[in-house]
This record gives C-alpha cells, structure tokens and sequence, in this order.
C-alpha cells in the first residue's frame, strides 16, 4: 500500500515562521489529457458562499501550462487540513497559498493546487485549483477519488479541539451544501469507483463512504487533524440544513 503523505517545511509568513502541509494527492494518470466536459445545467440547492478568487489572493497563473480538466457534478466532497500551525493570521493567508501552489507545481510538478477550495480559520473560502469557482474542476485532492468530487482543504492542523473555530465548520458545510449535486443528502453516503492503487481501494473497486467524508477515509493518512475530523458529523447537518433552507 502506498502512502501518500509529504511534510514540506516552507518560509511563508513575514516573520520567520516555518509551517508545513499536507500535499494533496495526483489526479490518475492521463487526467490532464482528457478532453474538457461541457459545464452540466444544473440548479444549485443553495447559493454561492463568498469566495475570494484567485486573482484576489494572487495565484500565479503563469505557472499553469496544462489545460484544465471538468468533472461531472459532485457526488462527495472529502475535508482536508493542510497542516499550517494554527496560530497564523488570517490576514496571512493569501501569502500561504501563493507559497502552497508554488510547491505543489515547482516541488511535486503539478500544474496548480490541488484543493478545489482553501478555508481559514476565520471563515474565508478561497478558489484553489483554477477553471471557475462555478464549475466542477478536476482536482488532485484524493487519490483514486478525484473524479466527480471536490476538495476542501482548512488551513492549519487542527489537532486540538479548541483550535477548530466555529466559522471555519460553518464556511466548510456552506462550500458542501453549495458544490454536491441536486438530491444529494449531505448525510447520505455514496459508491463511488477507485481509479488507481494508490488508495486503500484498488483500482476499479468500489467504495461506499459518507457523501462529506475526511480524507483519512480512503487514504491511509491523519488527515484532516482529529479535532477537525471529529467536527464532520456537524459539518454534515449544517450543509443538510442549508440545502433544505436552500430549496423552500
């Protein structure tokens, strides 16, 4: 079984703060090639949280070479942490993204960030891997799961329950309830189909997981952070809650 998991220690902040993340995982092999999906017509159940775009906090476009890939719509969306400290200042994020998609396309050679969407801890939602917030964008988030579902990374650790905001919880279930195709129970679960090995599932097998599942669920890591991980349960009836608001 392969083991997915790369601790990168990188200058960030303005001070001298080294921190570290998981990277996410590659997209099966040939994604990038796959010809572009059409945008499906689709009514959202909920509407769009704001989300702070990538010209916003200062993505480097230029470093993207290959064309961007769709998905059908989601089906799941998996929680990760990218494992900052949890004591930064929100006002720092934009800078730790910059440094985040800087290693995962100079370090691990992708083309952009792997997450679909960043949150910090005060509650900002952030557009990760370029190709429109309004469409679904193949990520690079979880091996083997990548296709029809969507990353949402919080950034830091969040090992200790005390560090898990309410903000941070309430904006993750708002990106849930917003992204998950119509009918979907963000309290249900889901079958979906391994593209490649590299999970605990081998390629072509199926695999039956909550519909708002961690990472740790499919992929043999401690992500995201056990205080965060613990919090799904409320992250699955907030978003079930607002798609219902959402559909009155």
């Amino acid at each position: 079984m392969t083991v997915h998991r790369l601790a990168v220690f990188a200058a960030v902040l303005p001070i001298a703060l080294v921190v570290t993340w998981d990277a996410p995982s590659l997209s099966p092999p040939g994604a990038g090639a796959e010809p572009e999906r059409p945008l499906p017509a689709v009514e959202r159940p909920t509407a769009a949280p704001h989300v702070v775009t990538r010209e916003e906090w200062g993505a480097d476009e230029e470093s993207r070479t290959e064309p961007v890939t769709y998905t059908g719509p989601a089906r799941a969306v998996f929680i990760h942490h990218t494992n900052h400290p949890d004591d930064y200042d929100c006002a720092d994020a934009p800078e730790m993204l910059r440094s985040m998609q800087s290693h995962h396309v100079s370090s691990e050679g992708w083309d952009d960030l792997g997450y679909n969407f960043v949150v910090d801890k005060c509650g900002t939602v952030y557009e990760g891997r370029g190709g429109g917030v309004d469409r679904y964008v193949l990520g690079a988030h979880t091996t083997g799961f990548n296709y029809d579902t969507v990353g949402i990374a919080a950034l830091g650790a969040f090992t200790d329950p005390t560090a898990v905001p309410p903000e941070l919880v309430d904006a993750i279930a708002e990106v849930a309830a917003w992204k998950l195709r119509p009918g979907t129970d963000p309290n249900g679960r889901v079958r979906l189909v391994s593209t490649n090995d590299a999970s605990m599932v081998p390629e072509g097998d199926p695999a039956e997981l909550d519909v708002v599942s961690g990472h740790r669920d499919i992929v043999q890591t401690d992500c995201p952070g056990d205080a965060l991980y613990a919090m799904l349960p409320e992250v699955r009836e907030t978003a079930a809650g607002l798609r219902v608001a959402g559909a009155k």
